[in-house]
């Protein structure tokens, strides 16, 4: 690798290294190389002309360290490791309070795979961390200039989105991964892909356990507070540096031998570097006028274009995808980005607590974005002399730094007894039975713990885990544990607010819509909203703004706890409980996919209704959402015809029952709201008819067809059936498709005689018997459940068989001994509540109008299937003829039903005298023929035509009276 060659600066300490090296080993090898290489970085790093401040990310001591350097320094260009295309947002922090996450966001996605939409990216920004004072920095400082020199959010996805998922595997151990936090504040991030500024920890799993056995810690957040933090806080600048650096190479050099993983290491160093050589001859700028702010693992780098004199134009960006990337700024939590980034649980708290003892300590004044909601005031009353200094000649401050012993913190005791104080008395009243003996317990067990492993002062950790060994006993009596408990006490997990003014406009217009009602809907936790729409009309807006964020966001954020909303109702009071503060991130994220809800809405019905993978039943549901939310015909038009579609490349019966409900539903709407039906929903009837005639007999038989599914088929045939013959359809289809049926399934095949009673192939009582034989035959008795099973899915198509149903059950009941009966009445009691347990109250409640409401009249009681049944069309014809005489009585004891027949038949001969011969009748019959034959046909009469002589046809000839009467009715029914 060619480059600057190494300077006299670290000559003793490449000695000594090399002396352990020899030593240790037993001669030159490979220890020896990864040794001086180190130290090689190191010298590399510090005399680069351009100024590079290695940092680690939400690091109290990096953070502290950027503070004095800014302000001794006052560089004129502020390079930042951050993606460049979120450079404009970054202005938008001061109206925010930290933490929060700068968002990339692409829904609709171009050049890359479907599967990955949508494509999140965040940049999580806390106050305790080097990149915020940057930012800070250069914002509030006139002539300063921040530039971003990272790879852009579409790099990120180009590059390494096959390698995320690795990395977040590797990143942590596993202790720490299962101990990470399952909480809504951990979830903040969602699924996005996060970018942090110095990424320090081994990826060498052999180094990350060595280095936590002998430093006696639990995980690596614990070993860098104690032996990275603590010593780095005070020390100077060129010390800082260079300790970063030789972190950052130690870590570099022993990183497994991933080729992907470091090649996207590299590229990200090529590409930075290629940004800031290109702004340097762009502007002009002297490099002892900027500061580069990196991670110190990518500020030890060895690639050739390191540097301002590195190699040039051998690297080529690649150009961004079509995708379109929106930005926006989403709240953040301390939990959040321990779950992201693989860090203990409360390490960033303890982090925030730590920065502000510093603060407090070394009386260093930190940058603040002008505005910046919830920042704390410094409470230095001294600080330390603005001014510019250049970069200093480098010295060798890690031969000091390595050789000097660990400084031990003296015992704070004042601040230990407070801890335990504060930690009973949470744990109080969180239910614990703790007192003033536990908190002595837990201050002796802090000493000790901190004792066994070789510190003087205990750290937080310490104190956590003396807290939990002393406090917490065999269960945790509320919803926190001790070390919960701890982690609120040390700072809690701090969560951040996305400011008004900081909010995209679809968010912003969502707040001001809401405003009436009275609410701080940006505030945390949850809030009730009472709507009384009746007594306040302006109100309903903001009913139909809520119901819009029910369908849009998660159903936490807005919660109906009185009141609903179906096709063609609305209610006059409602009651919410809205926690929109709490899930911003996602109403800001409603943002990215248009200016207000309405536009948003109706892009994701399209899409639901317009995808590769859109059924029937979806479409429907987004015509009735169109309904519900939106109130638009135009576009409920538009889904309802491609509904139409939809249903006629469907070759599967998997959702017909939802499309039967949804249909009802529809056909109900229209039929009550609009003067006439739209045009799609005739044409859907229409289509559906002969849709579902064509795929019945094919239905009967498959078995994956579940007999719900089929039931709900010829629910839509015969609920359907009187608008589709309207229509233009024919019968005869629907009775072709169902003789063609046989199937095999005893559940499907009381689903076919059902039908064939409503079309009238088969009558009650050829159905009952066809019940006594399954009865009878003790072949068939264990599938009986399963008849029953399908006789009460005919419920949905045929509701009047609801007696015969209750009759084959009571049989069942009353004939089957108890030695077959007990053992299926499981397998009925299962079948019916899996099967059909929607239509189980039907049954019952016929079954509760047959029986006797009481136990007493049970015994006297007969049920009605075995009472003598009467035919209505049995009687003679002699009966008849003995009777129709009372006919013509019948009419002139009611002449207004008469008088009212003939008036809208057209008739206007008047009555016939009462003495009138009643012959006149018999030469009407046999003028027309034809209108007597329909009528005997219409009520079942086969006994012919009488003598000539008979009066009893006189009689039924006298029946109307009026001759006309006859004449007009012979066209309505000469079709019969």
């Amino acid at each position: 690798m060619s480059g600057p060659q190494e300077s006299g600066v670290f000559t003793a300490l490449r000695t000594q290294l090399q002396g352990a090296a020899s030593e240790f080993a037993g001669g030159p090898d490979a220890l020896e190389g990864i040794l001086l290489g180190m130290v090689d970085d190191v010298d590399r790093a510090v005399r680069e002309p351009l100024e590079i401040f290695p940092v680690c990310h939400h690091s109290p001591a990096s953070a502290l360290a950027m503070a004095r350097r800014l302000r001794e320094k006052q560089p004129k260009v502020v390079y930042l490791e951050l993606c460049e295309d979120m450079a404009p947002l970054l202005t938008e922090l001061r109206n925010c309070r930290l933490p929060v996450a700068v968002q990339a966001f692409a829904g609709e996605i171009d050049g890359f795979p479907q599967e990955w939409a949508p494509l999140s990216v965040v940049a999580p920004i806390t106050e305790a961390s080097a990149e915020y004072q940057a930012i800070a920095y250069a914002l509030d400082t006139p002539g300063v200039e921040l530039v971003l020199v990272d790879r852009s959010s579409d790099h990120v996805f180009q590059w390494d989105r096959a390698n995320t998922s690795e990395a977040a595997e590797t990143d942590g151990s596993p202790a720490e991964a299962e101990g990470a936090p399952k909480s809504e504040e951990a979830a903040l991030h969602g699924e996005a892909v996060g970018v942090e500024i110095g990424d320090l920890r081994p990826r060498f799993a052999e180094l990350e356990e060595h280095l936590l056995r002998h430093g006696k810690v639990r995980h690596w957040s614990e070993w860098w507070h104690q032996y990275v933090e603590v010593p780095l806080g005070d020390s100077d600048h060129d010390t800082y540096r260079q300790v970063m650096f030789l972190i950052g190479s130690l870590f570099r050099r022993l990183a497994p031998g991933d080729g992907s993983r470091v090649r996207v290491d590299e590229d990200r160093e090529r590409y930075m570097w290629t940004r800031m050589r290109e702004h340097l001859e762009a502007t002009g700028t002297d490099p002892e006028d900027c500061l580069y702010v990196c991670g110190a693992f990518h500020a030890a780098s060895r690639v050739e274009e390191f540097g301002v004199h590195g190699r040039s134009g051998a690297f080529a960006i690649s150009p961004r995808t079509a995708t379109t990337w929106q930005y926006g700024l989403i709240p953040s939590s301390h939990a959040a980005i321990e779950a992201q980034f693989g860090l203990a649980a409360g390490s960033v708290s303890i982090a925030a607590t730590t920065w502000q003892k510093s603060l407090t300590r070394t009386r260093v004044r930190p940058y603040r974005l002008e505005g910046q909601a919830g920042a704390r005031k410094s409470r230095a009353k001294k600080a330390l002399p603005a001014g510019s200094a250049a970069q200093a000649p480098a010295t060798d401050r890690l031969t000091g730094f390595l050789h000097q012993p660990p400084v031990l913190d003296s015992l704070d005791e004042a601040e230990l007894l407070g801890w335990s104080v504060d930690i009973v008395r949470a744990a109080r009243r969180n239910g614990y039975l703790a007192s003033t003996a536990d908190a002595i317990a837990v201050f002796e067990t802090s000493i000790l713990l901190a004792g066994m492993r070789d510190r003087a002062k205990p750290t937080p950790y310490d104190f956590q885990d003396a807290a939990v060994t002393c406090i917490e006993k065999d269960s945790v009596p509320g919803r926190r544990d001790v070390r919960r408990l701890v982690e609120i006490m040390m700072g809690g997990d701090r969560i951040g607010q996305v400011g008004y003014e900081a909010l995209p406009p679809l968010a912003r217009d969502v707040y001001d819509r809401l405003e009436p009602l009275g609410l701080k809907l940006q505030q945390r936790g949850v809030q009730r909203a009472l709507l009384d729409i009746a007594g306040r009309p302006e109100l309903e807006a903001c009913s139909d703004v809520l119901w819009m964020l029910r369908r849009l966001m998660p159903a936490a954020a807005a919660r109906p706890i009185m009141g609903e909303r179906r096709l063609g109702e609305r209610s006059i009071q409602e009651s919410w409980d809205l926690a929109l503060g709490t899930h911003q991130r996602a109403l800001i994220e409603l943002g990215y996919e248009g200016v207000s809800l309405e536009q948003v809405l109706e892009q994701r019905l399209r899409r639901e209704a317009y995808g590769p993978r859109a059924t029937t039943a979806g479409v429907l549901a987004a015509v009735e959402d169109t309904l519900l939310y939106l109130r638009s015909g135009r576009l409920s038009d538009e889904l309802g015809t491609h509904a139409l579609k939809v249903l006629a490349a469907e070759r599967s019966v998997d959702g017909a029952p939802e499309v039967l409900r949804r249909a009802r539903a529809l056909l109900a709407y229209y039929r009550t709201s609009r003067p006439e039906l739209p045009a799609w929903i005739e044409s859907f009837v229409k289509t559906g008819y002969a849709h579902y005639c064509t795929l019945l007999p094919t239905a009967f038989r498959d078995e994956d067809a579940t007999v719900g599914q089929v039931a709900a088929m010829l629910g839509f045939l015969f609920s359907m059936e009187s608008l589709a013959l309207s229509l233009g359809c024919d019968r005869t289809q629907l009775e072709l498709a169902v003789a063609q049926s046989h199937p095999d399934d005893p559940s499907k095949t009381a689903l076919l005689w059902a039908a064939q009673v409503q079309l009238g192939t088969l009558s009650r009582t050829e159905l009952r018997s066809r019940c006594a034989e399954l009865l009878d035959n003790p072949l068939v008795v264990p599938s009986y459940p399963r008849y029953l099973n399908g006789f009460v899915h005919a419920l949905e198509p045929v509701p009047g068989l609801a007696d015969v149903v209750v009759e084959a059950v009571s049989n069942a009941f009353g004939r089957l001994p108890d030695a077959v009966l007990l053992p299926w009445l499981p397998l009925l009691i299962t079948t019916l509540r899996k099967g059909a347990a929607d239509l189980a109250p039907l049954l019952i409640r016929e079954a509760g109008r047959i029986f006797p409401g009481r136990l007493p009249a049970l015994d006297a009681w007969i049920p009605p299937w075995r009472m003598p049944q009467e035919d209505p069309f049995a009687t003679s014809r002699a009966q008849r003829t003995a009777t129709a005489p009372m006919g013509a009585a019948l009419l002139a004891a009611r002449p207004a039903t008469c008088d009212a027949v003939a008036e809208l038949l057209g008739c206007e001969d008047g009555w016939q005298q009462h003495d009138a011969p009643a012959r006149p009748g018999a030469p009407l019959l046999s003028a027309h023929p034809a209108t007597c034959d329909a009528v005997a046909e219409l009520l079942g009469c086969d006994g012919g035509w009488a003598a000539a002589g008979d009066t009893a046809v006189a009689g039924a000839a006298l029946t109307l009276r009026h001759p006309a009467t006859a004449e007009a009715l012979e066209p309505l029914l000469a079709d019969r």
